[in-house]
């Protein structure tokens, strides 16, 4: 089966919305030329995965090949691989219209995405160690709707950057003719972790040591109970990665982290190997928590989650001292401050009985513009929910609550997320649940559209 090359520019008809065809012009592009050998892998991660699967079958059947065979399958493997990858980025074309980015795949099967523009939420440009020696990024989008970024992985890295801007500045409501003109917004930094205090709040952290205590622990006890390598190896690697995940797999993934303001969001760059260009889009963030370890209270730090709808982005600030972090909080969510500890008003002293000690931890602020819960007692946690981002507001009171006269206050917000206020009184959550459903109409009549840039049209 022979297929002719899709010519770089190419025309079609589209009809607006008066039923009027008009030609448009869309000039497709391809990857850069290094995506095949990042594609080639496809086939042979199939066989490790099957190796890996069933260890023993690929052991006793990888020890009856002769040499020869070994020689031939390599020598049909590797070039079916080199031709995989090849068709694959031959087959793949890419071309941003006036109101959409349409990518084109596939070789038997093929697919065509439609993303419109005016539904993106993130456009990050992500450079694996090797793609940073070669010169080329990797471009993901964060549309409304989805819960797998699409992605355009590789682009020149200058190309990304550029596509980038001209994306994010179409999103913004730029003409399509001035898009490319915009160029990529500044940005001023406002916040940059040093790596010194990134290590020492990693091992300031509980969870970490946990996990490497269990790393160590369940596998010798699983080798005196069952005497079993497999049995030992299958506990001990999902643990030792965690461990690794949870402490240095955190230090090399936040490394350097800088936090920048720029018009169309904060920019976040960070990563030690793997270096990471994301953006937090203005108006889309739903939640706001505030995590403060036992053991960061003495330095005051404090790390900054944010819950972003339709986005992955969940880490904001992964340690700084609470003023800076507050005032980054307050750059993202416009004319929030952060309640103090003596605003929270605590919960009643017979909520002990249901929640035994941890009850003290447990508080409610309610400002003009956000509703704050408090919880956690070793390690504490400030969850701010802007009024205009609540979609559902819920009271929940099991029997042994309504026996103690205590509620719960659900707050639903737009991230498929929420945020619970425990242990309230049954009188005061019904006058909480009357008055944050007020406050969250009058909050969205007076939100800001969510729109890239300000200063867009």
């Amino acid at each position: 089966m022979t297929a002719s090359p899709v010519p770089e520019d190419a025309t079609e008809d589209v009809t607006d919305v008066t039923g009027i065809e008009r030609p448009t012009s869309l000039r497709e592009r391809r990857l850069h030329p290094v995506t095949p050998l990042r594609r080639a892998w496809a086939p042979i991660a199939v066989l490790l995965g099957w190796a890996v699967h069933d260890m023993d079958q690929a052991q006793r059947q990888l020890a009856q090949l002769t040499t020869a065979t070994l020689a031939i399958g390599l020598g049909v493997l590797v070039p079916a691989a080199a031709l995989y990858g090849f068709l694959t980025w031959w087959f793949t074309h890419f071309g941003v219209t006036d109101t959409e980015l349409r990518i084109r795949t596939g070789l038997l099967f093929r697919r065509t995405a439609h993303i419109r523009l005016d539904r993106l939420q993130a456009v990050d440009v992500t450079q694996p160690l090797l793609a940073r020696f070669v010169g080329v990024a990797k471009l993901k989008l964060d549309v409304v709707g989805t819960d797998k970024k699409d992605e355009l992985a590789y682009l020149g890295e200058k190309e990304a950057r550029d596509l980038r801007a001209e994306l994010l500045a179409r999103a913004a409501g730029f003409a399509p003719e001035s898009a490319h003109e915009v160029g990529e917004a500044p940005a001023r930094q406002i916040l940059r972790t040093p790596p010194r205090t990134l290590a020492v709040a990693l091992l300031l952290t509980g969870t970490p040591w946990a996990m490497l205590l269990a790393a160590v622990a369940v596998p010798a006890f699983l080798w005196f109970a069952t005497h079993n390598l497999w049995t030992v190896i299958a506990a001990a690697v999902p643990l030792a990665g965690g461990a690794f995940t949870n402490s240095a797999g955190r230090f090399i993934k936040e490394y350097d982290w800088t936090v920048g303001e720029s018009p169309d969001g904060l920019r976040i760059d960070h990563g030690l190997l793997d270096r990471v260009h994301e953006t937090v889009p203005p108006g889309r963030v739903q939640t706001v928590r505030i995590v403060q370890p036992l053991l960061w209270r003495r330095r005051n730090w404090v790390r900054v989650e944010l819950h972003v709808a339709g986005s992955a982005n969940s880490v904001l600030v992964p340690v700084a001292p609470r003023e800076q972090a507050e005032d980054v909080v307050a750059r993202i969510l416009p004319g929030v401050a952060v309640p103090k500890p003596d605003d929270f008003a605590g919960s009643p002293r017979r909520g002990r009985w249901c929640v035994p000690v941890w009850w003290r931890a447990y508080g409610v602020s309610v400002t003009e513009t956000v509703f704050a819960a408090r919880e956690g007692l070793l390690q504490r946690r400030i969850s701010l929910v802007p009024h205009a981002k609540v979609q559902s507001v819920r009271l929940t009171q099991g029997p042994w609550e309504r026996c103690w006269r205590v509620a719960a206050l659900h707050l639903d917000t737009g991230a498929d997320k929420t945020v619970t206020a425990r242990l309230r009184d049954a009188q005061e959550a019904a006058e909480l649940l009357r008055a944050q459903a007020d406050r969250s109409r009058t909050g969205r009549r007076g939100a800001r559209p969510d729109r890239w840039m300000s200063e867009a049209p």
